[in-house]
């Protein structure tokens, strides 16, 4: 399913067919040209988006989420996600754009965002013009993945664990099922964006303040990586992402992320030498293009993974927060 001006071009839907209907994992972009895509692939395996019996969701973002509310009125299928993820889709949906971008904005400005980065955001919020957030005519989930739980898909054995840390409710899909290929191992697994051949994926912050304003901090790369450890023991003959290809060894690449985020947090560890806020930590670390080059919109991004990763090393004791110091600045220990 394509995504728009998106580098990583395409997420891969999948397709269980079960006693009662067809089942998808996950939909794509809200997006013409992918609703057309998802239509016509279904149309090569024999079926009508009519016939859609239900949608199993990984997790909320747009490029898997955004198709399920056009599915649902072309099928009256259900559609099942777990409550952390279904949480921040209600809360996109509730939130006032203004409320939203103070929230961000003082986000940013305590991480050290530099007031020609904070202006746009105080304009949009003041002139009320709002841009919509992706994601906004996907479909509220109505029903609620229980993790460690097989779903109730007739004549299929499908068992959703959950693997926080892309999002709060991320869910991989494990078909415990003889492999048709005789392949060995333990079964297929629907990875998302959890397992994924050659990326590794971003690792942020999804927090906001609750009803009485106050706002639980989490660690969110350590829910990850207790994740891939989780999956690595479970030993799937085959994993099936939602982006680049099908891939063996579920071990070997847990290892290699695991070796790969120790890396950059020892990497971090050195930067910090020097007293830092997580948006200089951000313009520091290694992206996949120079910080100068990374959109506005990115760089938030890229600040929310700092902030994950400086949570992970303040956790381990290997950092800490500089006491006095506004906005706040972190150095190793």
């Amino acid at each position: 399913m394509p995504i728009p001006d998106n580098p990583l071009g395409h997420t891969l839907v999948h397709v269980l067919d079960t006693d009662r209907g067809p089942v998808l994992v996950d939909t794509g972009w809200d997006d013409p040209a992918s609703w057309d895509t998802l239509v016509a692939g279904l149309a090569a395996l024999g079926i009508d988006v009519a016939d859609v019996h239900g949608v199993v969701i990984t997790h909320h973002h747009p490029d898997h989420h955004g198709l399920s509310g056009r599915v649902r009125e072309a099928s009256g299928a259900w559609i099942a996600m777990h409550a952390a993820d279904t949480e921040v889709v209600r809360r996109t949906r509730e939130v006032d754009p203004g409320v939203w971008l103070d929230y961000l904005g003082d986000k940013l400005a305590a991480a050290g965002a530099p007031e020609e980065h904070l202006a746009p955001l105080r304009a949009a919020r003041d002139s009320g013009r709002t841009r919509t957030l992706p994601g906004l005519n996907a479909a509220l989930p109505d029903r609620e993945i229980e993790p460690g739980e097989l779903l109730p898909l007739a004549g299929r054995r499908l068992r959703a664990i959950w693997t926080p840390g892309h999002t709060p409710g991320h869910v991989c899909l494990h078909l415990d099922e003889a492999h048709p290929a005789n392949l060995p191992g333990n079964g297929r697994l629907f990875s998302g964006d959890h397992l994924l051949p050659g990326i590794s994926p971003h690792i942020g912050l999804y927090e906001a303040p609750d009803e009485h304003g106050v706002t639980r901090a989490t660690d969110p790369l350590g829910d990850y990586l207790d994740s891939l450890e989780r999956i690595g023991r479970l030993r799937p003959a085959e994993v099936l992402p939602a982006h680049q290809y099908a891939f063996t060894d579920a071990p070997g690449r847990v290892r290699e992320l695991l070796a790969h985020h120790e890396e950059r947090l020892a990497g971090l560890r050195e930067l910090l030498r020097e007293p830092l806020t997580p948006w200089e930590l951000a313009e520091r670390m290694e992206w996949n293009r120079p910080w100068e080059q990374i959109p506005y919109g990115s760089r938030n991004i890229a600040v929310s993974e700092a902030e994950a990763h400086l949570r992970r090393l303040v956790k381990q004791g290997r950092a800490e927060p500089v006491p006095t110091t506004t906005p706040t600045r972190y150095r190793a220990l």
